[in-house]
């Protein structure tokens, strides 16, 4: 008799439905739903902190129906569709961009390698089609559970970012922390937008700092956009909200050529009279006497409309973008509000790399001059202001756009040779009736020239006032430098615009070959 337990057969298994297209694209989209929409609860919580998400933005920084995603499937150790990073292209104002927004509800944005494969990507993608590229930095930093694969992803990104540099437009939008080596980003870009409460970027965080130091300090004190934007200058530009700093990133982008070759954006503009009497009232007369060089600025450009760089870091010196007759060109000007203008390291470097982006770029200089001379004392010749001010100096010697200079005031000694004189380079020099170039002031140069018959004099109050007239009439006078050459022309303030317009169509089409080598050694 057979004791075995029977048998029983294996229930067939449910017939699987037949594959149809209709099946396929169902599951496809809803697939692509869900990662669109992503995690109900980190969403939420993203918009607790004030917070847009990834996708959020890139509404608000791209054209309507715009953005093409690539690879919005890729998983990496997170296990999670894009691993935490949106990547693309899209349109600003019709002009075709690149982007990458990371995604802080995934992980925490860190960043992995398939995260930095999907950034190396586009970065690839923007300098093989000439086209800007934008990112939107969000992130907890490298992935630790990575190890050394995340820190050469972030490698990765930093050489690209260097080949790129002066090929094409670099922007960096930094919305949430920025920390560790995920910093040097930001610094290597071309511009850096920070928007207050919520970007933090540090090299080392507060709990590291105060381990090594002892020293006690918020994310927002140690990093925060207020920090960047009005003390070390890392944030080019600093906003209230989300909304206006991504606007601002679309203004900007408007201004700049797609790559290195291309031209220049130009709008439409209607030719008016330039007569400009308002500049003749801005400026005083008197060399003492501060004002606004906003408000030249304003008179100069199209609409009064110009987009200040570094507002909040290094105000001594002014740096922004604007249109003339509907060309777009890069202004600097010492502001006279700020330490009466002088020159010191922090606006000596500022200028620089203003300066040194325009070249890059095609964008032609507009330099308006009142300076009184570099900033004195040990703090200045202690922190570098002869290496600093050389900065500068090196990038208008480099520089080959078109150049224009306009003096309006004081211009004494080297500040004077650095801010673009014709010595180093200027293609045209303008000077105001109120221009006083000269090593120094009079007061200055008779105290030096006339020591000892001041020292001798019964009455030294009035020789002193003798002698600085004198000064003044036989080497300050306005004509002066263009009796030997080195201005070009002696204007009205008031033809001020129409001056510079005339004088960058003359230059237009110039060109310019440097030597053979490799590159130049700035005084870094």
């Amino acid at each position: 008799m057979d004791l075995r337990p029977a048998v029983r057969p294996e229930p067939e298994p449910p017939a699987r439905p037949p594959r149809t297209m209709r099946g396929l694209r169902d599951r496809r989209d809803e697939l692509t739903t869900r990662i669109a929409l992503g995690n109900r609860d980190a969403v939420a919580r993203q918009h607790s902190l004030g917070k847009r998400t990834a996708r959020e933005r890139l509404e608000l920084l791209l054209d309507e129906g715009s953005f093409v995603e690539v690879e919005m499937y890729r998983t990496g150790a997170t296990k999670a569709h894009t691993d935490g990073v949106v990547a693309g292209s899209g349109t600003v104002d019709g002009r075709r961009v690149f982007v990458y927004a990371q995604d802080f509800t995934i992980s925490g944005g860190s960043l992995g390698a398939a995260h930095a494969a999907k950034i190396h990507k586009v970065m690839d993608l923007a300098v093989a089609t000439g086209s800007p590229i934008v990112a939107l930095n969000d992130s907890g930093g490298a992935r630790i559970q990575e190890g050394v694969l995340a820190l050469d992803g972030y490698g990765g990104i930093f050489r690209r970012q260097v080949e790129a540099s002066g090929v094409i437009p670099q922007i960096s939008v930094v919305l949430g922390p920025c920390a560790g080596g995920a910093a040097y980003s930001p610094a290597l870009a071309d511009f850096t937008f920070m928007v207050r409460d919520t970007a933090q970027m540090y090299l080392t965080g507060p709990d590291v700092v105060a381990a090594v130091s002892g020293e006690r300090v918020t994310h927002a004190e140690l990093g925060g956009a207020d920090v960047h934007g009005g003390r070390s200058g890392v944030a080019s530009f600093v906003h209230d909200d989300e909304e206006s700093c991504l606007e601002d990133v679309r203004y900007l982008l408007s201004l700049l050529p797609s790559n290195n070759v291309e031209p220049l954006p130009i709008v439409p503009h209607d030719a008016v009279d330039d007569l400009r009497p308002a500049l003749a009232d801005i400026v005083p007369v008197e060399p003492n006497r501060p004002y606004d060089m906003r408000a030249v600025v304003a008179e100069l450009v199209d609409g009064g409309e110009f987009l200040e760089v570094h507002e909040g870091w290094a105000g001594n010196v002014l740096c922004a973008f604007g249109r003339i007759r509907g060309e777009v060109v890069g202004i600097v000007g010492n502001q006279p509000r700020v330490l009466a203008g002088v020159l010191d390291t922090a606006a000596s470097q500022k200028a620089a790399r203003f300066v040194r982006f325009c070249d890059a770029f095609g964008i032609p200089l507009v330099t308006l001059v009142d300076v009184p001379g570099f900033l004195p004392g040990t703090e200045q010749e202690y922190g570098g202001a002869i290496r600093h001010g050389a900065k500068l100096l090196y990038a208008y010697c480099e520089a080959s756009v078109p150049r224009v200079q306009v003096i309006l005031r004081k211009a004494y000694g080297g500040a004077y040779i650095v801010m673009d004189s014709r010595s180093i380079g200027c293609d045209l020099s303008l000077a105001w009736p109120t221009n006083e170039i000269a090593v120094m002031g009079a007061e200055a140069a008779v105290n030096v020239v006339h020591r000892k018959e001041l020292a001798a004099s019964a009455d030294p109050a009035t020789l002193r006032a003798t002698l600085m007239e004198r000064y003044a009439d036989e080497l300050m006078h306005p004509y002066y430098a263009a009796e030997r050459g080195l201005v070009d022309d002696v204007i009205d303030p008031a033809e001020t615009r129409s001056a510079v317009a005339r004088g960058l169509a003359m230059l237009r089409d110039k060109r310019r070959r440097g030597p053979a080598r490799k590159h130049g050694n700035v005084p870094l």
